[in-house]
């Protein structure tokens, strides 16, 4: 795979120039954050294909066509994005990307959203308002955690901005003391696996059709996005609250008594090719309805799948996991609330209805809804 890219890689910089690798050779460990999304929608990238330790490529679509520059590197890649994207400018640290760990003590505030879905100017939004980046979108939220609980990917043509800017958003806010957590939701294991149902037609009509890469290799291990994806949790403890995308079920529950163990059960499933796929019984359980992505147990029942839970099967989770809540996205709702008696908080609201995001926010032990203007509401 990784040389049949390679080739159809080398083909653009051949065919559309702008090829000046040795001229871009920088040192550091800085991220610039301030992602200005481009006005020509058309246009797409970067996408970065990480061609050795001391090459990358970049690649965008842009006026109907692909655009390719290649960059030696040493330590870490800089450079300023192209046609639509040129106010922009990448400093992007080409390193192997950590695991992040599963569990953080001695947070003092946290702010969740979720099912972003492409909706890059909605997102900075609630961001804004909130009080997490000022209007340069730059981090202000000092020592705060941001969780983005899954779904940046699909449906709008915007994704990715998102990703772009959530990237350089968690090193600054590293940097001052925080952290940006990004929890793998459905619609990335969709991606990454190589389901394109939901995919925007701007992408598969664009740099998909006229690159001739396959959209999931847009994201593989070899592309800078792919592999910090890759690197990503299903689920995390924060305090005394634990993330997951859709919710945890008693099959995945009994399954998996440690977060850790469930994290790299799914790292090591995510690039199973289909037969693997077939015969893998673990992966079959984790990227199926009794999976953490898809589970909707919280909400409803699935007849012949999962019955609804109740607090007595809300309590399991919580004891098995050392938490006092959990928090979820996936399952819409008409705005965050909370539910099994302030258990479980729902966070996916239907901005298509609203017009805006909604955002969790935990601080001095009490749950807060953000609502589209910003303010303040009290959860139970």
């Amino acid at each position: 795979m990784k040389k049949s890219f390679l080739i159809l890689v080398s083909l653009y910089i051949i065919a559309f120039g702008n090829t000046f690798a040795n001229q871009n050779v920088v040192t550091g460990d800085s991220a610039v954050a301030e992602i200005i999304h481009p006005e020509n929608t058309s246009s797409d990238g970067p996408y970065i294909y990480r061609h050795s330790d001391s090459m990358a490529i970049v690649l965008y679509f842009c006026d109907g066509a692909v655009t390719t520059d290649s960059f030696s590197v040493i330590d870490t890649l800089k450079f300023r994005g192209l046609c639509a994207d040129s106010l922009n400018e990448y400093i992007i640290p080409f390193v192997v990307h950590s695991v992040p760990p599963a569990k953080y003590q001695n947070v003092s505030k946290i702010f969740a959203i979720s099912d972003i879905h492409g909706e890059y100017e909605m997102m900075v939004d609630i961001l804004i308002k909130g009080g997490i980046i000022d209007d340069k979108l730059h981090w202000i939220w000092g020592d705060g955690h941001l969780v983005v609980d899954g779904d940046v990917f699909d449906r709008g043509d915007m994704v990715t901005e998102c990703l772009w800017f959530i990237y350089c958003l968690e090193q600054e806010a590293a940097k001052a003391g925080g952290r940006v957590h990004f929890i793998l939701g459905n619609h990335e294991l969709m991606v990454l696996r190589g389901d394109n149902r939901y995919i925007h037609k701007k992408y598969l009509d664009g740099i998909v059709k006229k690159s001739r890469i396959r959209h999931e290799d847009l994201y593989g291990p070899d592309m800078e996005l792919g592999h910090w994806l890759r690197s990503k949790n299903t689920a995390e403890k924060i305090n005394d609250i634990l993330f997951v995308h859709g919710g945890i079920s008693s099959a995945i529950r009994k399954k998996y008594p440690d977060l850790d163990g469930l994290n790299n059960s799914v790292r090591r499933s995510l690039d199973l090719r289909s037969l693997q796929y077939a015969f893998d019984e673990e992966s079959r359980l984790l990227f199926r309805s009794n999976g953490p992505f898809w589970y909707r147990g919280f909400f409803e029942e699935r007849e012949g799948v999962y019955l609804k839970d109740d607090n007595n099967s809300i309590d399991s989770i919580l004891n098995q996991y050392g938490v006092s809540h959990i928090v979820v996205g996936h399952t819409g709702v008409d705005s965050v609330i909370s539910l099994y008696d302030g258990r479980v908080f729902a966070i996916d609201v239907p901005f298509e209805d609203l017009g805006t995001l909604q955002a969790l926010l935990w601080k001095d032990g009490k749950f807060y809804r953000v609502n589209g203007s910003g303010e303040l509401q009290s959860l139970k």
